[in-house]
């Protein structure tokens, strides 16, 4: 880093390649590509302070693999943990399907080692949970999307592992029917409630169509597909008791149409599977516009019914396919052309414009836990006051007054 400074070469860091918003792609030939792969390294896992230190460059899924060994849990999981890094998950602030419960990734981190744009090196690693001797720097560099520095080393909490769980998928007949469901799990399961994931029906129906092997235990289809998951630490509690007597009340309300418990962990990966192939089902259907939403819960079926007008004013017969974190409010929108149509007849621009402007009104973010990147800027220009904006570019130039440090990322 110290060399690139002093030869104002460009730099961006590259961890696990999973993101979907050009934020570790360099634009420039003359730009620098810094791999954290090798760096690794599980270092440190405290059992009684329930802490791990790790390498920018473990893979989330390893990470995994070792905790259990030792009955830890860190609560951050995603479709692409086989390949995603600790630190583009810290980079871009990762939410994942236990958001709502353990907080997105800079709830997740205690502290951070990172390398600055001209070299220095700000060791931040306490591994201490209350630290309030100055600004919470540690914070500025998760989401910051490799424009502050490079992340080499970080000391994360943990939680003690899940001796049992519970696994259902609930179908919902409406958008509105289903956001209730939600909020009467949440409010019955309380703290056992580890995860609440949503999907459409025609979103299930393209990745049953395209994923080989691929099945949905339920008899009966719906408009929506409620997946939630319980799991406590406590041997003597019985998960599954108290996920049944939830779902009685949902079907007693008159909320449910059909439901299946999961009644072994291959019966519960397979329903994980349903949720996990969401995206690649889509991307085999062909050409599409993705969008990374956040509203509040309780304002998902208004976003709904004010965004699909818009897009079909726009491009009449487009398709929309919807599926995210029921527990946040978190909505991956996909849009795709007409049946026939390869590509959106010049409409892009509009049609991204009409989601984020529908969700703005709702008191949205137009990118809820996949950053900003190469691909939002402009966006984050039109629909963020000046202010916020400002504030923004001056944090980013106090780092890298040349801007060297992965340019035109977030500002």
């Amino acid at each position: 880093m110290k060399i690139c400074h002093q030869r104002e070469i460009p730099v961006v860091p590259q961890g696990g390649k999973t993101g979907l918003v050009g934020g570790s792609v360099a634009e420039d030939s003359g730009t620098l590509l810094l791999s954290l792969s090798r760096l690794n390294q599980i270092e440190d896992i405290d059992s009684t302070d329930f802490t791990v230190t790790v390498g920018a460059g473990v893979v989330l899924e390893s990470l995994h693999q070792t905790l259990s060994e030792q009955d830890l849990h860190f609560p951050m999981h995603l479709g692409s943990e086989d390949s995603t890094q600790i630190g583009g998950l810290i980079a871009t602030n990762t939410g994942g399907s236990h958001a709502f419960r353990y907080g997105m990734m800079q709830d997740l981190v205690l502290d951070l080692d990172v390398v600055l744009p001209d070299g220095r090196i700000w060791r931040g690693a306490r591994a201490v949970t209350k630290d309030n001797s100055g600004f919470q720097l540690r914070k500025l560099f998760c989401g910051s999307e490799g424009r502050l520095g490079v992340i080499t080393r970080a000391v994360l909490r943990l939680y003690p592992a899940a001796r049992r769980a519970a696994t259902a998928l609930v179908a919902i007949p409406d958008i509105e029917t289903m956001t209730d469901a939600g909020r009467i799990r949440r409010r019955d399961l309380g703290d056992f409630l580890m995860a609440l994931e949503f999907f459409d029906d025609p979103i299930l129906r393209l990745a049953l169509k395209h994923i080989p092997d691929l099945r949905c235990p339920l008899e009966d289809a719906a408009g929506f597909y409620l997946l939630a998951e319980i799991a406590t630490s406590h041997a003597s509690l019985d998960p599954e008791e108290i996920l049944t007597a939830s779902l009685e009340r949902v079907f007693e309300t008159g909320r449910a149409s059909d439901a299946v418990l999961a009644q072994s962990e291959a019966q519960r990966a397979e329903i994980w599977r349903l949720r996990e192939e969401l995206p690649e089902g889509t991307l085999r259907e062909g050409r599409q516009l993705k969008h990374d939403i956040s509203v509040p819960v309780s304002r998902i079926p208004e976003f709904m019914a004010k965004c699909a007008p818009g897009i079909e004013t726009i491009l009449p017969g487009a398709r929309i396919w919807a599926f995210g974190h029921l527990g946040d409010g978190n909505i991956q929108l996909s849009v795709s052309p007409p049946f026939g149509q390869q590509a959106f007849a010049g409409q892009d621009d509009a049609i991204n414009l009409a989601v984020y402007t529908a969700a703005e009104s709702l008191s949205d973010s137009f990118a809820a836990e996949h950053g900003t990147g190469r691909s939002k800027p402009a966006v984050a220009d039109r629909l963020r006051s000046n202010v916020e904006r400002s504030l923004m570019e001056s944090i980013a130039k106090a780092f890298s007054p040349e801007e060297r440090m992965n340019p035109g990322v977030i500002v």
